[in-house]
């Protein structure tokens, strides 16, 4: 399952911001079920940041999120996001 997360952030605060989202991705690398992740800056609209995580499943996805470590250091960030929907999941393809 894939997490996505966006992000508006005024470009003056973008430094301390991207040091955020690494310590959001460094908490989650450390969980079970975490596949991989990354986060970067809209190219067009330079305000716009992006978060997306990669899980084995979405229970791993959502018993991270209980992770101390992770309540600690990505919990803060996840909760500046844009209010949207951010969990999608492959279609199965046979």
């Amino acid at each position: 399952m894939i997490a996505v997360a966006r992000f508006s952030v005024a470009l003056a605060d973008a430094a301390h911001f991207e040091s955020q989202l690494a310590a959001s991705l460094d908490a989650f690398a450390a969980c079970a079920g975490y596949v991989d992740g990354e986060y970067g800056q809209n190219l067009d609209d330079l305000t716009l940041w992006s978060l997306v995580t990669r899980w084995e499943n979405v229970g791993s996805y959502r018993r991270a999120l209980s992770n101390n470590n992770v309540k600690m250091n990505a919990i803060p960030t996840l909760a500046l996001a844009i209010d949207e929907p951010g969990a999608y999941e492959r279609p199965y393809s046979e």
